[in-house]
């Protein structure tokens, strides 16, 4: 089922590798240019454009926009009590995995009366995206709103598509997660047009100014753009500073082009999973992995990485008879035969782990005799699940981490969703008049080599 590989007698660098290894085609590029005119429209027209664009993609023409308190009230009344359990045990072993992630304030004295406190401020309104689509993913209203609440952030808004099914608002089971979870402003708005309500704002449909001309609760307006025509009404979402939450490549196209106006997490693509495996690893378990991400959608990739083509072997019979008794057969079936999944057979896990590297994959499983020092060994990783008894839906659900995750190998340079998304560094310096005076000889040189002579005069101007 799997396309093999077999790089056992060549030694690819990284730059070959990455041409070589399969890949689901993400042209984000490609998507910029589609997304582009939607995401002027929502700034220059707010509300009506968000509905326009969800009827055009969602099928449906939502009456809220913003979903009303009782909805999400009604939403977790009616949320079946083993999922309630399951989403309040996440929510739970999340808050503890993210609360250790909070990094403390350090003060560090330079110089005798000289001291530098390095300390962490959340910002103040994060914009969250929870995907519809082909499933429903409560887990990612908790994977997002949990280390953003862990971090302090006051405001937090999330948006997830309206659904024909009900009545144009998102999926009762991601509202019922956000009643959990308190989150009390949530849209129903899906894709790249929620991207741009976020990073721009949205006017009301009565035609309120938008496009960050929309006061900011916390101080003066700030213009970011042009405002429609019109006047008067009111606003339908202020514009955020962070903008986070998995999608399909529109959602990660639409946060590249606002990227500058918010800041934004990872651009995540479609899903990814790559298997390190030694000749002792169990094939139905390997099997039972890649297929688990295989469900998600036809585009994600599922790949093995082993020295032993006979676990190959015993990998792809299971796959093959796992992939015709599953509910998605169809798109697991896709999923597994497409470009972007594939087995690649390898000398020895050393190799293996340069494939893995090169690879950088969003979800990465290690499945060999010394799991945990290998584990210890990789650098490009999203995240790594160390051992048989430590699958990737663990950690989709209730395992402590975090499954908005870096993907298309962009693991190289970004990491998961964590605290630090909602965080900025701020540096204290205090010093006192010895501290300054003591500094001040070389600080003139320095100020006099760049050609900054007010540098210095500023520091002799205080000490007379």
């Amino acid at each position: 089922m799997l396309t093999r590989i077999d790089l056992r007698d060549t030694d690819p660098d990284a730059r070959d590798l990455a041409a070589i290894l399969p890949r689901a085609d993400l042209d984000v590029a490609a998507a910029l240019e589609a997304v582009a005119p939607l995401i002027e429209d929502v700034r220059a027209r707010g509300a009506a454009a968000l509905r326009d664009a969800a009827e055009r993609f969602d099928h449906v023409r939502p009456e809220h926009l913003r979903v009303p308190a009782s909805a999400i009230e009604r939403a977790l009344a009616d949320l079946d009590p083993a999922v309630r359990e399951g989403l309040e045990l996440s929510i739970a072993h999340n808050r503890a995995g993210h609360a250790a992630q909070l990094p403390v304030e350090r003060v560090t004295e330079v110089v005798p009366g000289g001291r530098v406190v390095q300390r962490w401020i959340p910002v103040r309104r994060v914009g969250l995206y929870a995907p519809g689509g082909l499933a429903v993913y409560p887990s990612s209203v908790v994977m997002n709103v949990v280390p953003a609440q862990v971090a302090g952030v006051e405001r937090i808004a999330l948006a997830s598509p309206p659904q024909a099914a009900f009545g144009g608002l998102p999926h009762p089971t991601i509202l019922a997660a956000c009643g959990l979870l308190g989150v009390e402003e949530v849209y129903a708005v899906g894709g790249a047009q929620a991207i741009a309500m976020f990073a721009y704002g949205a006017a009301d449909d009565d035609g309120a100014p938008t496009a960050g001309r929309l006061a900011d609760a916390a101080g003066p307006t700030r213009p970011a753009g042009p405002a429609p025509a019109g006047a008067g009404g009111g606003v339908l979402c202020e514009r955020v500073d962070v903008v986070a939450g998995p999608g399909n490549v529109y959602v990660a196209a639409a946060k590249r082009a606002v990227r500058g106006a918010v800041g934004i997490d990872a651009e995540a693509g479609p899903t990814e999973i790559a298997v390190l495996a030694d000749a002792g690893a169990d094939p139905e378990l390997v099997a039972a992995d890649l297929l688990s991400q295989a469900e998600h959608d036809p585009n994600a990739g599922s790949v093995l990485i082993t020295d032993s083509p006979a676990l190959a072997d015993a990998v792809d019979a299971a796959l093959e008879r796992r992939a015709g008794a599953t509910r998605h057969a169809g798109r697991v079936r896709a999923a597994l035969t497409g470009p972007q999944s594939g087995a690649v057979l390898v000398r020895d896990t050393d190799q293996g782990l340069a494939v893995a590297d090169a690879y950088a994959a969003e979800h990465l499983e290690i499945h060999t005799v010394d799991a945990p020092a290998l584990a210890r060994r990789v650098r490009n990783a999203g995240a790594v699940f160390v051992g048989p008894c430590s699958p990737v839906p663990l950690g989709d659900y209730l395992a402590g981490s975090n499954h908005v995750l870096p993907t298309g190998g962009t693991a190289r340079f970004a990491s998961g969703l964590s605290v630090m998304a909602y965080l900025k560094a701020v540096q204290l310096i205090e010093y006192d008049a010895a501290a300054l005076e003591a500094l001040a000889g070389p600080l003139t040189a320095l100020a006099e080599a760049e050609d900054l002579p007010a540098h210095g005069e500023a520091v002799r101007a205080r000490l007379g």
